[in-house]
């Protein structure tokens, strides 16, 4: 898969990651804290050390020294990522049509008056002349 996309991601780089984020930046100890607070304990620290170099080589993590350690930061935000691999899933699976994922989205989810509400406002929001 694409390197700028969450699909080419293991399930737990995708949960190192995710603790990344939510941390701001991270040591590795303090991510394999966070892995084994969210239910992912047993981890050894060399497993979560190897999983962030990969992130990192990977262009998803960089890193600073301090001191004897290394502290974490992601490269790109949590909504880069999202953002660049709904693209990809637009490309890949509906042909480059986002209207064709909008049209399956409505017809299979059941979706709440709350969430017809904010979509009636992104839709609103991205008309001409509305801004972003």
């Amino acid at each position: 898969m694409d390197d700028e996309t969450l699909d080419g991601l293991g399930e737990l780089q995708r949960s190192v990651l995710e603790a990344v984020w939510g941390l701001g930046e991270a040591t590795v100890q303090q991510v394999r804290d966070e892995l084994a607070a969210a239910g992912r304990e047993g981890l050894a620290y060399t497993t979560v050390l190897s999983v962030m170099q990969k992130l990192e080589k990977a262009g998803w993590l960089g890193h600073r020294s301090q001191g004897r350690v290394y502290v974490y930061k992601p490269t790109r935000s949590r909504d880069e990522a999202d953002s660049s691999t709904a693209r990809a899933l637009v490309r890949r699976v509906f042909g480059g049509d986002p209207l064709r994922l909008f049209q399956h989205i409505l017809a299979d989810e059941e979706l709440s008056e709350r969430d017809l509400a904010a979509l009636r406002q992104l839709i609103e929001r991205k008309r001409p002349g509305k801004g972003r």
